[in-house]
């Protein structure tokens, strides 16, 4: 195993919860979301380098939807494509839907000419960055279409925060969702993530640093007591 095996027990955060965190980040502490989103989105590539031997393979294929887990996705797809491995990118949405970072994420790629939108040849792995923690409802359209296909390849399944499908917000596992190999969650791990329901669609779970900072947990509303956990590591392996 290349990362440690992070043992002691950890706070699992509510969608409130994150939502208070994202806040605190970008308001009282001025750390951006495109900071954030950078920190994960390398965090996922080395982990595809690391765990699934991504540079070794013939296809990586990226499935990206227009929140910050798309983003994340697509920061991946860029350090991926820059260290020799081949990506092609799957969009939920028309690049004019993309707003903000995750906008600013996929011009980079164009830029890049990495292959986007196009009909994969069978992928190798494929990294699962469609939806974010705060799903309410069954995943649609698009999403719903590249969750069900993804299943349907034998490349394994990596996810970003939580496997497309589960949700943070209801507490409970949606139709249909990714059944991914493993899952890297951010900052701390969500609370979905030890539902019994959802275990089967997790995988080996990592928990990845995104600079949240130890003081803010901290701080009411929070009053975590978090402190140093990535000290030995920016990236976790939690079981």
């Amino acid at each position: 195993m290349p990362f440690p095996h992070f043992k002691a027990d950890l706070p699992a955060l509510s969608t409130e919860q994150m939502i208070e965190i994202d806040r605190a980040m970008i308001e009282d502490y001025h750390i951006e979301l495109i900071q954030m989103m950078e920190n994960a989105g390398r965090n996922l590539a080395i982990l595809a380098k690391e765990r699934f031997k991504a540079l070794k393979i013939k296809q990586i294929t990226i499935l990206a939807g227009t929140g910050g887990n798309g983003g994340g996705a697509l920061v991946a797809a860029r350090h991926l494509a820059n260290w020799g491995a081949r990506i092609s990118v799957l969009r939920t949405q028309d690049p004019a839907k993309y707003k903000g970072v995750p906008a600013h994420q996929l011009d980079i790629l164009t830029k890049m000419n990495i292959d986007i939108n196009t009909s994969p040849n069978e992928p190798e792995l494929i990294i699962d960055g469609l939806i974010g923690y705060s799903l309410k409802v069954n995943p649609r359209g698009k999403a719903a279409e590249l969750i069900a296909w993804a299943n349907d390849v034998s490349a394994p399944i990596l996810a970003l925060d939580i496997p497309s499908g589960l949700s943070t917000t209801a507490q409970k596992v949606f139709e249909p969702a990714v059944k991914a190999s493993a899952t890297m969650t951010l900052a701390l791990p969500k609370a979905v993530l030890f539902n019994e329901a959802a275990k089967i669609y997790i995988g080996e779970l990592y928990l990845a640093d995104i600079s949240v900072l130890d003081g803010l947990y901290a701080k009411p509303p929070l009053n975590l007591q978090v402190a140093n956990i990535f000290a030995k590591s920016p990236i976790l392996y939690l079981g």
